[in-house]
């Protein structure tokens, strides 16, 4: 007897979508027909809806321990859940201690046990000071390394120089793990944020004080050490065509770097902060509509390899007062992906299906070694969520599963409506409520 039968649902797998049963053993696919006749425990009716792989989210900031009042475990891991995802990636810093050593790792570890909803994966920092625990984080299943090639905003994790990049991606290659790199110059990013000694505090300001180019200057850098030390590269949240170009021009002379970007750079341009203000303040920030329709070509074309929310949360006091260049910076968007690439991806732009899952789901999971996750496929763990595609919903406060239910995508209008979650084939978001499952799991490289 199987445990669990979706029968009737439109699967989107690898290289097609294919309206099947899908049948679940222990956790895993075990079979895939256009009727299973086999009893099961438990049967959910999924005609008329569309079964995506699970969401693999490599880039959030879900603070915990020790900044839960700006998000926490818990209430991250319910919104991924709620947006149709089953597993992310918490990156070393925002929480205290940053995940920098052996016990901080420990530490977060044990809190993610406690509290998440979803599977994850833990990202070690790559910082001047530790280079020598690199080993011991990577020894205790961290997914790779995260560094800051500019000031990160917090002083407990302090940006790499290019000496110390060189020497972590030296380590790293050994290690056989990959470095991800916040790309923008901290020499140019700094000297031109000395315009607020003139007064400058205005959201077109904070756009003048981090341009394009000293992003574009980081990502060339970070690609020659990457080729240097023969690391793998991930570079994170690329905001703009030309950053693919040039990562993409590395790939293609052997440089092994894949390349991410965020659904707010799919959603959103620079002029877009006017109008919300502080709520889309990120780093590197919001580009203009030229760069952000380069940016959607090279997505379409298969150019970006990953999408990932870069959720990024904080109080609502952060995001106030006078001087923008001095409120917090980071976007609230994890329960969001999933629908900001259906509607300004497959609705307007042609996205095929299995693309988007690919790049959410399938890519995610092979660029980081995670053998059985990503896709719908016999011997993958069920990690699945059913969507109705014919269905739409402006987002609102209630929606959000956040600690502070604020988010620049409120209001907006996303076509496609998460019906349920299930890890491992069990339920996680279900009629509109949150499970916590029989386990969730630690993800580490397996290659």
């Amino acid at each position: 007897m199987l445990d669990l039968i979706v029968r009737g649902g439109h699967l989107v797998t690898q290289s097609k979508v294919v309206q099947a049963d899908l049948g679940v053993l222990e956790g895993r696919i075990v079979q895939i027909a256009p009727a299973i006749d086999q009893p099961a425990r438990r049967e959910v009716m999924a005609q008329g809806l569309y079964v995506f792989p699970g969401l693999i989210d490599v880039h959030v900031h879900f603070n915990e321990p020790g900044r839960v009042h700006w998000e926490g475990i818990e209430t991250g891991s319910a919104a991924l859940a709620a947006g149709g995802g089953t597993a992310f990636f918490d990156m070393p810093l925002n929480s205290l201690p940053c995940t920098l050593e052996a016990r901080a790792f420990a530490a977060k570890l044990a809190a993610m046990r406690a509290s998440s909803y979803t599977d994850f994966a833990l990202w070690g920092g790559l910082t001047p000071g530790n280079l020598e625990h690199l080993p011991e984080l990577a020894e205790c299943g961290a997914i790779g390394f995260k560094a800051f090639m500019c000031h990160s905003g917090l002083p407990e994790f302090p940006p790499c120089d290019d000496g110390t990049l060189y020497e972590g991606m030296r380590i790293a290659a050994q290690l056989g793990l990959p470095v991800a790199v916040h790309a923008e110059s901290e020499a140019l990013t700094a000297h031109l944020a000395r315009l607020r000694a003139t007064g400058a505090t205005t959201w077109r300001d904070y756009l003048a004080s981090r341009p394009l180019f000293t992003e574009l200057e980081a990502i060339q850098r970070a690609l020659l050490l990457a080729q240097e030390t023969g690391c793998k590269l991930h570079i994170v949240h690329i905001s703009a065509g030309a950053g693919v170009v040039l990562a993409a021009e590395a790939k293609a002379r052997g440089v092994d770097v894949s390349l991410e970007t965020c659904p707010h750079y799919l959603a959103f341009t620079e002029e877009d902060l006017e109008r919300l203000g502080a709520l889309a303040k990120c780093a590197p920030p919001l580009r203009s509509q030229r760069e952000q329709e380069g940016l959607w070509a090279a997505v379409l074309e298969g150019t970006v390899d990953l999408v990932a929310s870069d959720h990024s949360p904080s109080p609502p006091e952060s995001k106030q007062g006078p001087d923008f260049l001095a409120l917090w910076g980071g976007i609230a968007g994890v329960q969001s992906t999933l629908g900001v690439m259906l509607t300004e991806g497959w609705q307007r732009r042609g996205l095929a299906l299995e693309h988007l899952a690919a790049l959410v789901a399938l890519n995610p999971a092979k660029r980081f070694g995670l053998r059985q996750k990503g896709q719908l496929a016999l011997g993958y763990e069920a990690d699945f969520t059913l969507v109705d595609l014919s269905q739409s919903y402006t987002l609102t406060p209630q929606h959000l599963r956040y600690r502070h239910p604020q988010s620049p995508y409120l209001g907006r209008r996303f076509q496609g409506v998460v019906q349920s979650t299930w890890l491992r084939g069990e339920p996680i978001y279900w009629e509109g409520k949150i499970t916590r499952p029989s386990e969730v799991r630690l993800l580490t490289r397996n290659p």
